[in-house]
């Protein structure tokens, strides 16, 4: 699990099997949201918040929600209320009413200006106060009507949310109990809240609209499979163990020492600088279960901290033959393991595994350092610079990868596809 900033200052997090996980999650809703065609793209951020918002066509989630959910169903229904935003073009509309909310603010802002001006040139005080008053109401007039659009909105991704785990054989239960939890903790930090001044309609009125719909549904009392919810929670331990160490993981499964209480602690106990520990407990999961790809890629991580690389080239390459998802992040590990390996034809074998683990994730910045380290030491500079070009670019450091894609293109054979990219490069602009 690593975190990436993109160029936006978001921070995300990069891990093959919650990625998988998540994605399971959402594929049928979005077929359920006639989304599954519309490249719709979930990204995971960094955040102990229980949040999860959309921009364009994507849905960022946090992993606060993901950490703080006790079964699938509840992100499953944080994905379709997202779902429901996105199939009802609600930012669009958003952006229509900021507009609209805009003009409105400004017209009554020269009405009362019209107002005031007139009431001086007459002397009559009172017109001059009343316009005043007219400037600033009609702002607040605008901001009122812009909350109240967007509670609706809510509202409608909340009904549409339902439709979509209905059309899915999925309860609803877990969408009232991420409300619930937000009306928990409202009342626990003791807030009074002016129901005109949200953006979303209280949590006990979503209560009881989501409730009463839920109930009507034949899947509300549908459990999640227990293979999933065990995925959930061996989730839930890798995202504990990475943001808040031992205690957390002890106290999220304090009742169990199921395997996810077991995968935390070896998480915890590599973090915490301990391989030759970490390997043990490691090698006890993977006699367990010996065909799990994320128990491979963590005895990977370990040995390359344990000095043992071509040990972790071995568990990297397995754990890249078991991975369903075929994620780049299995790749990108088994070339770090061949650059540390060292060998022969290591800095070569190493160019094929992160470029083929970049074709999948082109945005994982830190990969580009090691290929530009294996191209390196192949002797290829120009392809050398190149990667470093693109990891700048990908980091949102534009000037420094027009720089170095400018250095690339010098010895690179024109019109060959690593020249034309680099020029891609140095045509790249900032957006404004």
């Amino acid at each position: 699990m690593s975190s990436a900033h993109a160029q936006r200052s978001v921070p995300v997090v990069r891990d093959a099997e919650i990625e998988a996980l998540v994605r399971d999650y959402a594929r049928p809703i979005l077929e359920a949201a006639g989304l599954s065609r519309s490249g719709i793209e979930i990204i995971l951020v960094n955040d102990p918040a229980f949040n999860a918002f959309v921009a364009g066509r994507r849905m960022f989630i946090n992993t606060g929600a993901l950490l703080q959910s006790e079964t699938p169903n509840e992100i499953i229904g944080v994905i379709a209320h997202e779902a429901g935003h996105i199939a009802g073009g609600h930012q669009q509309r958003l952006r229509d009413q900021l507009e609209a909310a805009q003009t409105m603010a400004v017209v009554a802002g020269l009405i009362g200006i019209g107002a005031a001006v007139g009431g001086a040139a007459s002397g009559t005080g009172g017109l001059a106060q009343a316009g005043a008053g007219l400037a600033i109401g009609g702002g607040e007039v605008a901001r009122r009507g812009l909350l109240s659009y967007q509670r609706t909105e809510e509202i409608t991704a909340d009904r549409s949310a339902i439709t979509y785990l209905e059309k899915t054989g999925q309860s609803a239960r877990g969408m009232v109990r991420t409300f619930e939890r937000m009306a928990s903790g409202l009342a626990l930090a003791g807030r009074q809240i002016d129901p005109y001044q949200i953006s979303h309609p209280l949590p006990r009125e979503r209560i009881q609209n989501v409730q009463e719909l839920a109930l009507a549904s034949p899947y509300y009392n549908r459990e999640d499979p227990p293979a999933l919810q065990r995925r959930h929670d061996m989730m839930r331990a890798k995202i504990a163990a990475h943001t808040q160490g031992q205690s957390a993981t002890s106290r999220l499964f304090r009742d169990t020492q199921g395997i996810a209480a077991r995968y935390g602690d070896a998480i915890v106990t590599h973090l915490s600088g301990s391989p030759s520990a970490a390997l043990q407990k490691v090698d006890a999961l993977v006699a367990a279960e010996p065909n799990n790809p994320y128990f491979h890629e963590l005895r990977g991580e370990i040995l390359i901290r344990a000095n043992r690389p071509q040990d972790a080239v071995s568990a990297f390459e397995r754990a890249a033959r078991l991975d369903a998802s075929n994620s780049g992040f299995m790749q990108f590990g088994l070339g770090q393991a061949l650059l540390a390996a060292g060998g022969p034809d290591a800095a070569s074998r190493a160019v094929d595994a992160l470029t083929q683990g970049l074709a999948r994730a082109p945005e994982y910045v830190t990969a580009y350092r090691y290929l530009a380290q294996a191209y390196g030491q192949m002797g290829e500079i120009a392809e050398a610079e190149l990667a470093t070009a693109e990891g700048h670019y990908y980091s949102g450091n534009f000037r420094e990868a027009r720089q170095f894609a400018a250095r690339a293109q010098s010895r690179l054979m024109p019109g060959s596809p690593s020249h034309v990219r680099a020029q891609d490069i140095i045509n790249q602009r900032p957006a404004n």
